[in-house]
């Protein structure tokens, strides 16, 4: 009797073995937040960043000699003076020396010289001089002339590109933390609400709301007390004023205000082509303000008023460069 061969047959794949050959859906919804979390991150400390160094409050960097980079300050309290600081060479024949000239912001006056300390400091020397204590936003113009190894040198090197440093009255820790804590998880929230448009909308709708809520505490509820304490006034921008840093968080304020009424509060509310559209303009018009450097247009006191007899805290104006 021939032997009954039964044929075997490959077992067919079964969901299970599918399954396991492919990244399990949730793992991959996690890896996917998080690298639009970290672009999130990159995209909005660049903006900060960038919004920063290059607003007129930042420090003035001056090449001095070798690898040495003098940081010539703009911005100051005005309960104290402030000390404009030159670091030099050590090893020189002769210790360093050095004047400041300064003058009131935008008026006729003459420069007045204060020649400069030479302290030693981190093995090096380091030139010193303090500029008068002025009122809230008050400014002065200046620039150093140093003798370093037998060489007159001038800083900043040319006259129309000589310092401006602003005075702003304290502000408490406790209404300036919070205000740029939030103003800072608002950026990034706004980052990633906009990248949740392009690629993930899943929780878009949650993270245009938070975004909203910082923007609202951080920068419309604390941000006019912070230019209350530093300037005088809890709002510059439009419609009372020039202050281009009140007017962008008028404009981002907005833009999410508007988002955020399209997409609805509703989290079964089916996200449309709309919604993505809409959000995704409000990321673009905060990451557009982010851009414009910081304190452009500012609270400035205006010297020829003060000269007039008029109270210093009545004297600021703004939108001037």
């Amino acid at each position: 009797m021939e032997e009954n061969q039964e044929s075997v047959q490959p077992e067919p794949e079964t969901d299970q073995d599918v399954t396991e050959e492919l990244p399990p859906k949730e793992s991959f919804r996690l890896l996917k937040r998080t690298g639009l979390w970290f672009l999130a991150f990159v995209l909005a400390a660049s903006a900060m960043i960038y919004q920063r160094a290059t607003g007129p409050t930042y420090p003035m960097k001056v090449a001095v000699t070798g690898d040495i980079v003098a940081k010539l300050i703009r911005t100051h309290e005005s309960t104290s003076d402030a000390m404009v600081e030159l670091p030099v060479e050590q090893n020189q024949e002769q210790p360093p020396s050095g004047t400041l000239y300064y003058k009131r912001f935008r008026t006729d006056d003459q420069f007045t010289a204060v020649p400069m300390q030479a302290v030693e400091k981190d093995k090096r020397y380091q030139l010193e001089a303090p500029l008068p204590e002025q009122p809230a936003a008050g400014k002065l113009e200046y620039y150093i002339e140093a003798n370093l190894e037998g060489q007159e040198r001038r800083f900043p090197p040319t006259q129309d590109s000589n310092v401006v440093i602003r005075f702003k009255d304290p502000v408490p820790d406790g209404v300036l933390i919070p205000h740029v804590t939030l103003m800072i998880f608002s950026i990034l929230l706004g980052m990633r609400t906009g990248l949740a448009a392009l690629f993930a909308p899943y929780n878009m709708r949650q993270l245009a709301w938070l975004t909203l809520c910082g923007m609202t505490v951080g920068g419309m509820i604390l941000g006019p007390f912070v230019q209350k304490y530093a300037f005088g006034e809890y709002w510059t921008g439009f419609p009372l004023g020039g202050d281009w840093t009140d007017n962008k968080m008028l404009f981002m304020f907005l833009a999410w205000v508007f988002a955020c009424s399209v997409i609805g509060l509703n989290p079964q509310k089916k996200t449309t082509a709309l919604h993505r559209v809409v959000v995704f303009t409000a990321a673009i018009v905060m990451t557009v303000c982010y851009l414009i450097p910081h304190s452009m247009g500012g609270s400035e006191l205006d010297y020829s008023q003060v000269d007039k007899g008029i109270d210093p805290s009545k004297a600021i104006e703004t939108g001037r460069k």
